[in-house]
């Protein structure tokens, strides 16, 4: 099969020939349909504290046709996506299949298929994944849709652990396709206003088709906090930051009110820096979040089928695994690009 292989800081990825994988205990092999490029994996392939090592296979957002499968649960032909989380060394998890500890992709010494060398991911014809990580699509549910679950979870996991309900005023920083899935899971609970600041022109359009209210373009204002509070008709309860650069935490708490809400979702590799007291004497919550939890595929998967959420228009490109390597380093500096699918069979 082809795989795209990661060669180094400074190479491209390099579209080789690997063995098919086989499916071992409890695993079930795909026939990669759709995969999309992550944010995650630029960061994988660039200097600093997650740079992957030579050889490894990316992707850990996926959908595929199951062609191989030992255990009873799925057959051949089934269409499925998965959660990328996979157990440790650990016996005990290794034994269940999962987190003994029920921490799931917090766990320090978890394996996500893709973001390690001994779990290949579906930047590939074909990919193995363990039954238990396997998440059935429903009918109506396309294999691109199915791609998108991942990063979608990623946005409901956020919103879910914001606390907000309905009525409340929401701020999000970044329309990529995590802010995308922010203001659409924002809008789905229930908020009175969703608003977007946003530099790119693109992502602020699309973040209107997806679920914002409102969007701010932050080079055209002094204040944005005026801004919002003009668009949404007061100041934010919850403050998504969705970008990860130095400085946007501050920023958010500048923008929030007393006793509002941060939630820090933008990943960001280097130190940065707070003024602790500016967020003190407003009592704020700052909360971090990481990926999801198993409930949140399935959520998302209901919104999908059901049509409460449209991710469709997130997809910006697909290529195929030949013209892969070319697509991602343009990733390095996107310009119209928002959610980019890898679609093998192509």
């Amino acid at each position: 099969m082809k795989a795209a292989i990661f060669k180094g800081l400074g190479h491209k990825l390099a579209i080789e020939e690997r063995p098919r994988p086989v499916a071992g205990p409890g695993q079930v092999v795909l026939r990669v349909a759709a995969c999309g490029i992550c944010g995650s994996d630029l960061h994988a392939t660039q200097e600093g504290v997650f740079l992957m090592p030579d050889g490894t296979v990316l992707g850990h957002e996926f959908s595929g046709e199951v062609v191989e499968s030992t255990d009873d649960a799925f057959a051949p032909g089934d269409r499925v996506t998965a959660l990328p989380v996979n157990a440790c060394a650990d016996p005990a998890c290794q034994a269940l299949g999962r987190c003994k500890d029920d921490l799931g992709i917090r766990c320090p010494q978890n394996r996500i298929t893709g973001l390690a060398l001994d779990v290949p991911g579906a930047y590939a014809d074909y990919v193995a994944v363990g039954a238990r990580q396997a998440v059935r699509l429903p009918e109506n549910v396309s294999y691109d849709e199915g791609a998108l679950v991942e990063p979608l979870a990623v946005g409901l996991h956020a919103v879910r652990k914001s606390g907000l309900g309905p009525g409340a005023r929401v701020l999000v920083i970044g329309a990529g396709p995590i802010g995308l899935s922010v203001a659409a899971f924002a809008r789905h609970a229930g908020a009175r206003a969703v608003v977007v600041s946003e530099m790119n022109a693109t992502r602020r359009a699309l973040a209107q088709t997806m679920g914002a209210h409102a969007v701010i373009d932050p080079a055209a204002h002094d204040e944005l906090g005026a801004a919002f509070a003009d668009a949404a008709g007061g100041p934010p309860d919850v403050i998504f930051e969705c970008v990860g650069v130095p400085g946007l935490i501050q920023q958010c708490i500048d923008l929030s009110q007393p006793l509002g809400k941060i939630v820090v979702v933008g990943v960001l590799m280097k130190e940065d820096t707070i003024v602790p007291i500016s967020a003190i004497l407003k009592e704020l919550s700052i909360q971090f979040v990481l990926g999801y939890v198993d409930e949140d595929f399935e959520i998302v998967l209901d919104a999908l089928a059901s049509g409460a959420i449209d991710a469709k228009p997130m997809i910006s490109q697909r290529v195929s695994l030949d013209e892969l390597p070319d697509a991602f380093e343009a990733l390095r500096r996107p310009s119209t690009q928002v959610k980019v699918l890898i679609t093998p069979g192509t």
